[in-house]
């Protein structure tokens, strides 16, 4: 079976304990899942199976959406609810919608973040977590990234025992941490802050409306109708500009040739080749010979 499942993935699991689940239910090793979900956090892992394996990279690159939950006043060494606390600051008064809002405009946009300790990203060839761990002073790296929206959940905001709580749901690019998101709009207004709660809520053109559950996959599985869970490879691609093909350049793409470089297409960029609703392959210009295009991934079709 190929295709793609859109996993809400529960709490408790981390993203590579679904994958070992999924090999399990579809009996293959070809499976891979679209950008890691800590075991706290739970929400939309696209997983894809077979065939579909091949286009992990350029969904695992797409923008995603978040549900969060930020807590002001406490702030953790771990950025979120599973770390230990390390400073306070009460908050005596609420926090008026008003300044929420006013401080969430802040962070629109392309904004710099300062990586967390807690994650697996590498100095030196060691992970942070590890600096962290060893309490070892490291220079954490910089990274620039891309808030596309966040808006603010008036509903959702709790002034009780001294602290303030309130939901952000928020779009943004790959390598955007929502923790230190939800740290730096503490520290805009004025405290202390982690993020308490997280939900992935979409995937590139996956949300909520076409997710499965574990529970849904095997009950589809006791019926033997596991193959209703896929989604097609082109479901995943849908973010990627289209090349349409006709029959004769279908089989030179299914070949695996490269190709007359169209005049629109854009270096660095991948396109989706097409023949009417099929993708056929991933194509992008060539590096050496920018007057053609070479494929990236070609499709057994």
């Amino acid at each position: 079976m190929n295709g793609i499942v859109p996993l809400w993935k529960p709490k408790g699991m981390t993203s590579h304990d679904c994958v070992i689940k999924m090999r399990r239910l579809f009996s293959t090793k070809k499976v891979g899942h679209t950008g890691t979900l800590d075991p706290e956090v739970t929400g939309l892992l696209p997983i894809c199976i077979g065939e579909a394996t091949k286009i992990v990279p350029y969904l695992t690159d797409t923008r995603k959406s978040y549900r969060a939950e930020i807590t002001v006043g406490v702030a953790t060494d771990t950025e979120d609810q599973t770390g230990e606390v390390i400073e306070e600051k009460k908050v005596t008064e609420p926090i008026q919608h008003d300044t929420i809002k006013k401080v969430l405009k802040q962070f629109t946009g392309e904004i710099k973040q300062v990586t967390p300790l807690y994650s697996a990203v590498k100095v030196d060839g060691k992970k942070l977590y590890q600096y962290a761990r060893a309490n070892e002073f490291v220079e954490r790296p910089i990274r620039q990234v891309t808030i596309h929206s966040i808006d603010y959940d008036a509903d959702s905001l709790i002034y009780s025992d001294q602290k303030v709580t309130f939901e952000i749901e928020t779009t943004v690019s790959k390598g955007t941490y929502i923790r230190t998101l939800a740290v730096d709009i503490g520290l805009a207004l004025g405290f202390p802050a982690h993020m308490s709660r997280l939900v992935r809520i979409a995937t590139a053109d996956f949300n909520e409306r076409n997710k499965i559950t574990f529970e849904e996959l095997s009950e589809l599985d006791q019926v033997g109708q596991l193959e209703k869970a896929l989604l097609p490879l082109e479901a995943g691609l849908t973010h990627l500009p289209t090349y349409h093909v006709d029959q004769d350049l279908a089989r030179k793409v299914l070949f695996g040739q490269k190709l007359p470089r169209p005049d629109y297409w854009q270096e660095n960029q991948p396109y989706r080749v097409m023949l009417n609703e099929t993708v056929l392959a991933i194509y992008q210009v060539h590096p050496d010979k920018p007057n053609q295009i070479k494929p990236l991934r070609v499709f057994n079709r």
